[in-house]
This record gives structure tokens, C-alpha cells and sequence, in this order.
């Protein structure tokens, strides 16, 4: 018997409206556990190359992994993946709430999506029944009116939903998902591919819950997370991902005016701290999950924001407030109320702004260019309505919908200097300067630009439980947040590995779970005789596929790039003076390769390696031709 899957894949071909289940055997989900794992599989299997990721031969591929829907922290999540419209290479983006859960629950552990409507539908699954139905009286409205209408239609209050606005109606480039109105499927723009093939949502109920192989094992590990939460984890409890915004200040490491500087003056102005005495209203939370770091706000005036779209996160409160220059919590909570609304990445959105305020300033971009608009750093109106014309491409918000290496290229006259991005995927807020690991792991990131696929060097660069638990892969010694020697390249290449498999179990980050844990939890689940060996090895061979999905489709050492900007010393600040050597990071990047087994010339995964991962059939597939 199988444990932690159905061992069904729901297949929907919207040109042809049918739907039809593939029945994976037990060493598919063993080999590749889901998540990235099954997305990564079938792009490179079944995607051929040079396909416009926003045609209907793309594919759109919703999954979950071995954990998910098991009754503990950290296991509700899924992962929703196709070729990026962003990058044009690999995308995906992980997701919280319940509604990976409840596709299991509802006897599917992944959906594929194929072709294009003809018109708007959404796709209704209900305990193991499928069905396309009509969505035309959805398009256009908010990701809260569609979820309340669908449940209305269903006769199911319950059901959990995965919906697009008008941002991916409109093919907005980082355009996201939206599960249950508040968990974003934020990065790579694969909003806009689900809006690419006319479908407008998937609501899905399921009443069977997920049949573990040891049902003690797994209760134990959630008590244990229980009962440390509020130790371990009382911070994110209290200020969500933002309580550590204002340490990161003081370090230098917080973006500000598009990562000109690296600190900002009203980082208390919009902390976590500042959020839960003002505007905070409620906590959410995802399936199973004792932390509840979700932020509700409502605000009154001078915007109203409705805490039925949740709050703004860290990576929120940076990308619309310090790195556009604002210090009004009340206009990053609206900026973040339309994004959700209308299913905008907020990384990206925020990223995209602030590059125009500082094309603006420097004289590039006009009001003539921005309908008169005073697109400055620190005009907060000015903002808000940017990101409003973004989602509904009016205006200068057509040409910022396109991402900021796109918009650069058509605004000329020197634009693309000040476009901060890495294979056209926007940086996040984490400055590479103050934690140059991280920098490594942006620029060869198979999705662009991504904080939750390498290190954070702040994490291991003290004694403390971080490193204490990371002794257990061998990285023993603490290292300098702008080490790039090979001993931080290999913990770069470790942190990977795990992310990966964290991102093929989908798995939340922030569990405070080691890694014996989580080989324990996978046993518990799956009834397997895995170890952190294996899972380790899980996370390589998706880190290998994804690596020759890119290499297919043309991206290779040259797009493995960081802007010029954080090779340029920053001029003020706690990190004043302070650049990532150039000489030093090729070097690195030449490191990283050769140690996964990649070729330095364009760091191309070896027949041998591919061999040893147990993967050699991703060989036949470099060329860009299908195999057998």
C-alpha cells in the first residue's frame, strides 16, 4: 500500500475540454517525492524546446509532495510550475494555505494543464470528479469576488481555491496565484500562464485524509513543534516574516531606493513591530500550522484595505516601502491589498517601481511618460496608482507590466543600468552585498533572482542552532558574510541541495525542523527507509534538471549574471565601501559547478553526473529534441 499519495495525476486539456488520470508507479514518487521534482520531470519530458511559455503548448503543472496534507507544520503546501514568461527558462513558485492539502484529500496528488480554453472556465474537482466549467461571469473580478462566487456556485463554503486576477488575465509578466485570496504563488509569472489558457481558477474539496505509514511518528513531531513554537518561533508569531526588518537595517542589509543604499532612515516606520501596534487586525494561517505568521490589516484612511487580502509580508514591506523610499505603512498595506487582489508578485511589482521612480529621478522617464505622475522615491499616492495601472496595463503601467528588463529595453537611454534582475526575474529583498552566498545562489538560480533557493549567510555566520544543525552535513566553521572561498561555495551548494528538496517535498521554510527531523517525517508519511542521504540526493537531482531544462532552452553561464550594481561599493550606510569582488564570484560560480559536476565552460550537468543521480534520460534532452 501506498502512504502520503494517491498515485494519480489529474490531466486537464483545456483546448479539447477533457480531463483523463495517469497512475505514476511507486518509484516516480520515491525518485522525484513531487513538488519541483514532478514540474522539472515533465517540462523537460514533455515540453519541446523554444516554446513561447505564453502559447498553449506551455504547460501548467500544479503539484504536491509525499508530506503534503500530513497533520503537521509545514505540510500544506504545493508548488505550481511552467516555463517562465518572466525569464523564459524554468519557473515555478511554492504556495502556503490549505489548498495543496485539500488536493490530496481530493485523490489528486498533482494537476497537469494542456492547450487553451476558448473561453474563461475554471476547473471544479471534488473527491476524485473533475470538471471544466464555464468562468465567463468571473473574468475581470478581484480573487475575492471569484472565490465567494465560486463557493456559492458549489454549494461548498469550504472549498479552497487557486485563482488569478486581472493581472494574469492581462498576461502581466509576474503575475501570481492566488491560493484561498491570501498565499501567493507570487514569482516567475506563472499567473499569466494560467491566464494565457482562459482559466480563471481551480476550486477543489476533498473529504479523504491522507493515510500515513506511521501515524505516531508523525503525531510526535507536531507536538514537539507545538510545544516549541513559541520559543523557537514567538516572532514570527508576533510580526510574521518582518520581525527581523529592523535588524537587518542596522546590519546594512535592508534594499533601499532600488538597493542604492543598503539602509533606511523610517525602517521602524515599517516593521513588524509597527504593523502589529497600528494596522494589524488578524493572524493567518496554513493547513496544520501552529505558528500563524500570516498578517491581517485593515486600514480606513486616508486608503481602505480590506483584511480579507491578508498583509504585507517582509519581502512587501521592503520591495514597496524601503526600496521606493516610503514610510507610509498605510500605503504599502493598499500597494499589497491590489496585488493581491488583482494577482500581482509583490517582489517583482515593488522592484518594478522602484526602478521607474529611479529612471524618473534621473531623468529617463518624464511625466509625459508617466501620464503626470511624480514618480519620485517616497511618493506613496504615486505608487498605489502605479501598481494599480500595472495590473490593469494602462498607461506607463503597460510598459512596467513586462518586468523590469523588458520595460528597460523599450524605455532606452540607459534604463537597463538601473534594472536590477537576474535571467529578467526581479532581485528580492535581500541585499547580495551584505550576504554575498546569497548573491552566488541569485545569479545561478534556474528561476532568476530567488532568496529561498540558497543560503542566507547571516544564518551561519555565528556559533548558534543554524550551524549547530548544519554540522550534521560537515559545514563545522562559521563563515564571513562575504566569504567566497570554496568552503562557502560548498555550503552554498549544500543549502541548495536541501531547498531543493524542501521545494520537491514542499515544505515550508521557516519550520524550525532539522534535518533528521524531516527525514523522520518523510518516513513516517511514506513508510520508507529514507535518510537525509537520500533526501539530500532528491534535491540534487532536481537541482540537475532544472539546470538542463535552462541549458535546453538557451540559458547557460551567460545569464548566471548579477547586475553591475553590487559590484559597486555602496556609498554610505553600515556596509559603506563595501562591493562583492567580480574576480572572486567568477570564481565561485566556476566552484559551484565543478562541484555539482556541471562543466565550467556553461556549467552543463555531466553524462556521469546525471548518471549517478540516477537521471541519465535528462542527457538525451539537452539538444532540445523529445527522447522516447
Amino acid at each position: 500500500m501506498a502512504y502520503g499519495y494517491n498515485g494519480k495525476i489529474l490531466r486537464v486539456n483545456l483546448s479539447h475540454r477533457t480531463v483523463s488520470v495517469e497512475e505514476p508507479e511507486d518509484n516516480f514518487y520515491r525518485r522525484y517525492f513531487g513538488g519541483r521534482g514532478f514540474i522539472s520531470y515533465y517540462l523537460i519530458k514533455e515540453l519541446k524546446a523554444g516554446v513561447d511559455p505564453l502559447s498553449p503548448e506551455n504547460k501548467l503543472i500544479f503539484a504536491s509532495g509525499v508530506v503534503t496534507g500530513a497533520p503537521a507544520g509545514g505540510c500544506g503546501r504545493n508548488s505550481v510550475g511552467a516555463k517562465s514568461p518572466l525569464t523564459g527558462g524554468y519557473g515555478d513558485a511554492e504556495v502556503g494555505g490549505y489548498w495543496g492539502a485539500e488536493l490530496k484529500q481530493a485523490g489528486y496528488d498533482a494537476i497537469i494543464v494542456d492547450g487553451k480554453a476558448e473561453s474563461p472556465v475554471y476547473l471544479w474537482i471534488k473527491d476524485g470528479e473533475a470538471e471544466i466549467r464555464d468562468a465567463s461571469h468571473l473574468w475581470g473580478k478581484t480573487t475575492a469576488e471569484t472565490q465567494e462566487i465560486i463557493r456559492s456556485d458549489a454549494g461548498e463554503p469550504l472549498a479552497r481555491t487557486a485563482i488569478i486576477g486581472q493581472a494574469g488575465e492581462k498576461l502581466v509578466r509576474y503575475a501570481c496565484i492566488l491560493n484561498d485570496v491570501t498565499h501567493a504563488a507570487g514569482r516567475t509569472g506563472i499567473g499569466a500562464v494560467m491566464g494565457s489558457k482562459n482559466l480563471k481558477a481551480i476550486a477543489v474539496r476533498g473529504h479523504n485524509r491522507l493515510t500515513l505509514a506511521s501515524p505516531d511518528a508523525v503525531a510526535a513531531l507536531a507536538k514537539w513543534l507545538r510545544d516549541v513554537v513559541g520559543t523557537v518561533m514567538g516572532g514570527f508569531q508576533a510580526q510574521g516574516t518582518a520581525v527581523g526588518l529592523r535588524a537587518l537595517n542596522k546590519e546594512g542589509g535592508l534594499p533601499t531606493r532600488n538597493f542604492q543604499q543598503s539602509a533606511f532612515e523610517d525602517a521602524d516606520k515599517i516593521s513588524g513591530r509597527a504593523m502589529k501596534e497600528s494596522i494589524l487586525v488578524g493572524q493567518g494561517s496554513c493547513y496544520a500550522c501552529p505558528v500563524r505568521c500570516k498578517r491581517e490589516v485593515s486600514v480606513s484612511e486616508p486608503y481602505q484595505v480590506d483584511s480579507v487580502y491578508g498583509g504585507p509580508e517582509y519581502e512587501t514591506l521592503a520591495s514597496f516601502g524601503s526600496s521606493c523610499g516610503i514610510s507610509d505603512l498605510a500605503a504599502i498595506a493598499k500597494a499589497n491589498e491590489l496585488c493581491n487582489a488583482h494577482g500581482l508578485d509583490t517582489i517583482s511589482a515593488g522592484a518594478v517601481v522602484a526602478f521607474a521612480m529611479e529612471c524618473f529621478e534621473r531623468g529617463i522617464l518624464s511625466e509625459r511618460d508617466t501620464g503626470g505622475l511624480k514618480l519620485n522615491f517616497g511618493n506613496a499616492s504615486a505608487m498605489v496608482q502605479v501598481v494599480d495601472m500595472i495590473a490593469r496595463r494602462e498607461g506607463i503601467g503597460d510598459i512596467l507590466a513586462e518586468g523590469v528588463a523588458r520595460a528597460a529595453s523599450r524605455i532606452g537611454n540607459g534604463a537597463e543600468e538601473f534594472a536590477l534582475h537576474v535571467k529578467g526575474q526581479e532581485i528580492p529583498m535581500h541585499e547580495p552585498r551584505y550576504k554575498q552566498g546569497l548573491g552566488l545562489g541569485y545569479a545561478i538560480s534556474p528561476k532568476g533572482a530567488d532568496h529561498t533557493m540558497s543560503l542566507h549567510d547571516s544564518m551561519y555566520a555565528s556559533e548558534g542552532p543554524l550551524l549547530e544543525s548544519t554540522r550534521a552535513l560537515g559545514i563545522l566553521e562559521p563563515l564571513a558574510l562575504d566569504d567566497l572561498s570554496p568552503a562557502k561555495v560548498r555550503m552554498v551548494v549544500y543549502h541548495s541541495c536541501w531547498q531543493h528538496l524542501l521545494d520537491c517535498l514542499v515544505m515550508c521554510n521557516f519550520m524550525p525542523f532539522n534535518y533528521r527531523q524531516v527525514e523522520e517525517l518523510v518516513c513516517g508519511v511514506t513508510g520508507w527507509n529514507s535518510t537525509v542521504y537520500e533526501l539530500m540526493k532528491v534535491g540534487e537531482r532536481c537541482l540537475a534538471m532544472t539546470r538542463a531544462f535552462n541549458i535546453r532552452e538557451g540559458l547557460g553561464r551567460k545569464d548566471d549574471l548579477l547586475p553591475q550594481r553590487f559590484f559597486t561599493p555602496l556609498p554610505s550606510g553600515p556596509l559603506q565601501g563595501v562591493g562583492i569582488d567580480k574576480d572572486k564570484f567568477e570564481q565561485a560560480k566556476e566552484t559551484f559547478y565543478s562541484m555539482l559536476g556541471w562543466d565550467k565552460i556553461d556549467g552543463v550537468p555531466g553524462l556521469g553526473k546525471l548518471q549517478e543521480l540516477g537521471i541519465e534520460w535528462v542527457f538525451d534532452y539537452l539538444g532540445g529534441e523529445i527522447g522516447d
